[in-house]
């Protein structure tokens, strides 16, 4: 007997090439169990899979039979490892209306898990993407984190939507080389990237992931999938490396970059035990509203948004004017729009055509 890689598909017992062996040599149970120096019982037990394999059994075996002590050792565990992976399997099939409250579409769709046909495979495909080894993990992992939000009155949500969303942030997170977190040097970078509001997103999407990571923020784009309300969110992933999401919901820069500047609040002012969720409802009004004024100011600080507002009561807002004074303020004139929009100095209505608007690329992992 040859030792051979032995991996099966099915559930075999070590005992099936013990007896296959007897077959070949024409041996009984009985003459086998005189050789190995063991009961006749024992013998057959192992034989039919009720005995487990010891490494003594193992090593009388390769004596009297042939091949190494490691291959009855792998033969066992292989036999084992297969029995249990059958078990899960039937434990996963009573499960599967699980993936009714994942938005498992977009989740393929968005080439965040395999589409795979048979029902308990797909759950098993959803648990290593979530990174764990059960629903009910999951639910306390990530369900019950989520279900503490709840999404405006003009919003619907699902739990399992936004915790598939913010689980691809971790993972997409996880690729990410961050360098521990520097809150100065976060700071000072956020000055300039008011800059990259005029530049388009093959320009300030690498600009913005890696120079917040070499300040220990790890960036994300990621499209929300339905049942996700949610912009944007923050949370600290340990206590040197935050991650900051965005989903591009809205499509224009004027959100886009609110979104970003409000999630950097977050960071650099509420505490590293809180998770924050643009879109839903938040668990602290206060930090929300501290969020807003942050990147508010950032963007268009308060003496330019001054002129804004004196440029509105004069009644000379035009896109000429408007594209001025972004040039000089140094941000996107959609931005300088949607906070003229934001304080009613502008219509809704109004020069929106200074907006840039945003689409996900076809691998949908940048906007």
């Amino acid at each position: 007997m040859t030792e051979t890689a032995f991996a099966p598909d099915w559930v075999s017992p070590p005992g099936e090439t013990i007896a296959d062996v007897l077959d070949e040599r024409g041996w009984t149970q009985a003459e086998l169990a005189d050789r190995l120096g063991f009961t006749r019982k024992h013998v057959n037990d192992l034989i039919q899979g009720r005995s487990t394999m010891t490494p003594d059994a193992a090593e009388r075996l390769a004596t009297v039979l042939g091949s190494t002590t490691g291959f009855w050792l792998r033969r066992e565990a292989q036999y084992r490892a297969a029995q249990e992976a059958l078990r899960a399997r039937e434990e996963r099939k009573a499960q599967t209306e699980w993936l009714n409250e994942l938005p498992l579409r977009d989740m393929v769709g968005f080439g965040w898990v395999p589409k795979v046909k048979d029902r308990a495979d797909q759950l098993a495909e959803c648990l290593r993407f979530f990174g764990v080894a059960s629903v009910d993990a999951w639910r306390q992992h990530y369900a019950t984190p989520a279900a503490a939000f709840r999404a405006a009155k003009s919003q619907s949500m699902t739990v399992g939507a936004v915790a598939a969303w913010l689980r691809q942030g971790e993972r997409s997170a996880e690729a990410l080389a961050c360098r521990p977190f520097n809150e100065a040097g976060f700071r000072a970078i956020l000055a300039e990237f008011r800059a990259l509001t005029t530049e388009r997103p093959e320009c300030f999407v690498d600009a913005l992931v890696s120079r917040s990571a070499a300040c220990g923020v790890a960036v994300v784009f990621a499209p929300a999938p339905k049942g996700c309300p949610a912009s944007g969110a923050t949370r600290w992933l340990a206590p040197n490396r935050a991650l900051l999401m965005l989903s591009l919901r809205y499509r224009t820069n004027d959100h886009l970059w609110f979104t970003f500047f409000h999630e950097a609040a977050h960071i650099l002012l509420h505490g590293k035990r809180m998770q924050f969720i643009e879109g839903v409802e938040p668990l602290d009004p206060n930090s929300e509203v501290e969020a807003d004024a942050f990147a508010r100011d950032w963007l268009v600080p308060p003496a330019q948004a001054r002129k804004l507002q004196a440029l509105a009561k004069e009644g000379a807002v035009s896109a000429t004017r408007v594209t001025a004074l972004a040039k000089e303020i140094g941000v996107a004139p959609g931005i300088v729009v949607g906070r003229m929009q934001k304080e009613k100095w502008l219509p809704w209505t109004h020069l929106n055509g200074l907006k840039v608007s945003y689409t996900w690329a076809k691998d949908r992992s940048a906007a």
